[in-house]
């Protein structure tokens, strides 16, 4: 902050070039002050995971074929049969039933039987398929809470930017005074005011901007939180750390949702394969019928199997089995073309995550306190009365765009950050699959 009250070259500036400056010395406080209101990320992640429409879905999807897996164990229904036989359409008891003995009103059941080894596989391959299904409902959670992270962080900076845009109006716009009260003091030049009045427009263009991204960022929060319309945001933006490019391939397989549903939809394949192979013994159909005879003729029973003859077992059966077994082997490459892309992306994510985090340091280790000194210099020129307002005001100039430089790059970082570190799920989430 600056501190110039008091000093011989201060009363020598006019009396609103000096309530002006006044006022710019107290927004670093100002800007400082952290706003306790707002949707944190915790709260963001929480509201999204528990009232996302998509996520939501998935779980519809998961609850209905999970109610799948005991029909699969099942036997089909049984068939109702009711028949008449030899009704006599001519003659003396043409359609008429119970004058000889050869019209028969019959009632009969008809099962297909499903050997218990069969109704395992298929319980079996009902059951790869829930796994399917949870894991594309992971893969549905872990694309709601990555882009609720990168809505957050963009609303967050964009609120820090508008804040330190407003900063930088409000402080070109002493300046402004100032270089018009030098100016009207016969010690300034009018292409300096000009030039002051045409800095201070395209940064209140960027105010404006800055403004429209976090309404921007807002709704794309709302969007993906489904809570409504968020006003805004609050809370410290994380650490850039992650432990993501430390976990093996193994532990990847067990937390990243792309090959949680790629590794489930091989064992999906394999169970479609020996459901498929199972079918090349056929069902067996029985049946039992009554039939009731007329008059004082006797009752009949029926009993009969329908055995399906596989005579081209070769040319069907067999077919469908190596289509299935050739799926699997899809599902196979495609796990590992999964793995290697994941991998991939780990991997560049932790080189841009990197190098950022350096950028990063060298800014605030070396851009910030750069600027901080300018400023410190020139506040001590202009007290000691051999540098010059303008001077001053030039440093913080400098200061509030080297700020506003560091908070872009920050952002920058962060949605990298953002990317990698929720290419993952917490284990808790996880541990069922």
């Amino acid at each position: 902050m600056l501190s110039i009250i008091g000093t011989p070259a201060f009363r020598r500036a006019r009396a609103g070039s000096c309530a002006v400056f006044f006022a710019f010395g107290l927004l670093a406080g100002h800007a400082a002050h952290a706003q306790d209101a707002g949707l944190t990320l915790d709260e963001a992640l929480q509201i999204a995971t528990s009232r996302s429409s998509s996520i939501q879905a998935a779980q519809a999807s998961v609850r209905g074929s999970s109610d799948v897996v005991v029909k699969a164990g099942q036997l089909p229904n049984p068939t109702l049969n009711l028949s008449l036989q030899n009704l006599p359409v001519n003659g003396p008891n043409a359609f008429t039933i119970g004058q000889d003995n050869f019209t028969m009103r019959g009632i009969g059941i008809q099962q297909e039987w499903v050997s218990p080894a069969k109704r395992r596989l298929q319980t079996t391959r009902a059951d790869r398929a829930v796994e399917r299904e949870k894991s594309m409902y992971l893969e549905k959670v872990a694309e709601v809470r990555q882009q609720v992270a990168m809505a957050w962080l963009n609303a967050i900076y964009a609120k820090k930017t508008v804040a330190l845009s407003q900063a930088l109006v409000e402080h070109l716009s002493q300046e402004l005074t100032a270089k018009q009260a030098s100016y009207r003091g016969a010690k300034g030049a009018a292409i300096d005011v000009a030039q002051a009045n045409l800095t201070l427009g395209n940064a209140r263009d960027e105010l404006i901007s800055a403004q429209q991204d976090e309404k921007t960022a807002l709704i794309t929060l709302s969007r993906w939180t489904g809570a409504g319309n968020v006003l805004e945001v609050g809370g410290t933006p994380p650490a850039l750390q992650s432990n993501v490019s430390s976990l093996s391939v193994e532990q990847l397989a067990q937390v990243q949702p792309a090959l949680i549903a790629a590794r489930a939809a091989i064992s999906l394949a394999d169970a479609d394969t020996d459901v498929t192979r199972s079918n090349r013994s056929p069902n067996w159909t029985w049946g039992l019928t009554y039939f009731k005879s007329g008059g004082k003729f006797p009752d009949y029973v029926s009993v009969g199997v329908s055995i399906p003859l596989p005579i081209h077992r070769g040319k069907v059966e067999d077919r469908d089995v190596e289509q299935k077994s050739e799926m699997g082997t899809q599902a196979r490459l495609t796990y590992e073309d999964t793995e290697r892309q994941v991998v991939a992306d780990i991997q560049s994510l932790t080189a841009k995550l990197a190098s950022g985090r350096g950028r990063l340091a060298n800014a605030q280790h070396t851009v910030l306190p750069a600027a901080e000194q300018k400023v410190q210099l020139a506040n001590a020129a202009y007290r000691s009365g051999t540098g010059t307002l303008s001077d001053a005001l030039d440093a913080r100039h400098t200061q509030l765009e080297a700020d506003l430089q560091v908070l872009n790059l920050e952002r920058d970082v962060s949605l990298v950050w953002a990317q990698l570190e929720y290419q993952v799920l917490p284990p808790d989430l996880t541990s069922g699959q």
